[in-house]
């Protein structure tokens, strides 16, 4: 479990293990009688899938077979998938549907867009069913407060803002003030993560009550600019939060928004957290409760982390945007 962390799971019964370990994984498979597996597990910092392909082919693709051929072993033939926008790449209409062409920019995506074809050669050759979601901008946390972003080192805008209303860091840098969008910042789709939870559910019901593998979208079905995310996160936590303005980076999109038209007919699903003030409310309720006004992140101190040149942020869809300077 290299970036998980085994609090976080409240209910159920945990078992610790690697993807790579095929007995352990048909051995757990038996034992729990599962009828069907969805598929979280997976490296996702876009920026080091560039700088170390080899890592990501290895464990998003690689162990991904290994869990599907275990599967085949244990006779489990029902597989929902956690796959993202980022297979997309660089987007030619908006909002994305789900047969706009694939042409992943990064590994990441890369990876994620050669499982969605395992999981088509599977389904022919071996009658593997299987529902495949598309993330968006996952965001957010759970409204209790129990459960939220908890990355080491953390890439995702709404939470680098809340970490600098926090005091954990100076400022939030927005890369690019001229697109065509209505103030000039790039657009989003963010996807509060409970209504993902539920769209795992209704997946997974889907494929139990006999469907057949389909591929979904799972966004909000509307953007929001990076200014308009900090304004709603100071408007929600009450708390200034430094930006600094500089120069578009290269490859990013104006806009990215996706539709879920159709996982709303084909399963019935609607986000039920579409307001970002929502989304930034809860995501604070968590920092607040993991954080406080301490100094130090999950994994390491905040002055240790400092000490790097260049802090490189993403979001969802595999794009950077956002960069935190040093210290100095």
């Amino acid at each position: 479990m290299l970036y998980g962390h085994r609090q976080a799971v409240l209910g159920g019964q945990f078992v610790q293990g690697h993807l790579h370990e095929t007995v352990r994984l048909v051995e757990a498979l038996h034992t729990h009688r599962v009828s069907a597996v969805i598929h979280f597990a997976a490296f996702a910092y876009v920026g080091e899938s560039v700088t170390d392909p080899a890592k990501y082919y290895q464990n998003n693709v690689v162990a991904t077979l290994t869990l599907l051929e275990s599967m085949r072993a244990a006779g489990v033939d029902k597989f929902v998938f956690s796959s993202t926008c980022a297979t997309y790449g660089i987007p030619s209409q908006i909002p994305i549907l789900e047969d706009h062409p694939q042409s992943p920019i990064n590994p990441y995506g890369a990876t994620k867009l050669m499982v969605e074809r395992i999981l088509q050669d599977f389904g022919t050759a071996y009658n593997l069913k299987s529902v495949v979601f598309r993330y968006f901008n996952a965001a957010g946390a759970d409204p209790s407060g129990q459960l939220g972003e908890d990355h080491g080192p953390e890439t995702h805008l709404i939470p680098l803002v809340l970490q600098t209303a926090l005091g954990l860091r100076s400022h939030i840098s927005i890369f690019g003030t001229d697109y065509s969008t209505p103030d000039g910042t790039c657009i989003r789709d963010y996807i509060h993560v409970n209504d993902l939870a539920s769209a795992h559910i209704l997946g997974s019901q889907h494929l139990l009550e006999g469907g057949e593998s389909e591929t979904f979208n799972l966004g909000n079905g509307s953007g929001f600019s990076v200014k308009q995310v900090i304004e709603s996160a100071y408007e929600v936590t009450g708390r200034e939060i430094p930006v600094r303005y500089e120069a578009r980076r290269p490859g990013d999109p104006p806009m990215l928004i996706g539709s879920a038209e159709k996982a709303s007919r084909v399963l019935g699903w609607t986000p039920q957290y579409t307001q970002i003030n929502e989304i930034i409310a809860h995501a604070w309720l968590w920092h607040q409760k993991r954080h406080g006004n301490t100094s130090s992140f999950l994994s390491g101190d905040a002055t240790d982390r400092e000490s790097k040149d260049v802090f490189d942020v993403r979001d969802d869809s595999g794009y950077f945007n956002f960069r935190r300077a040093s210290a100095a």
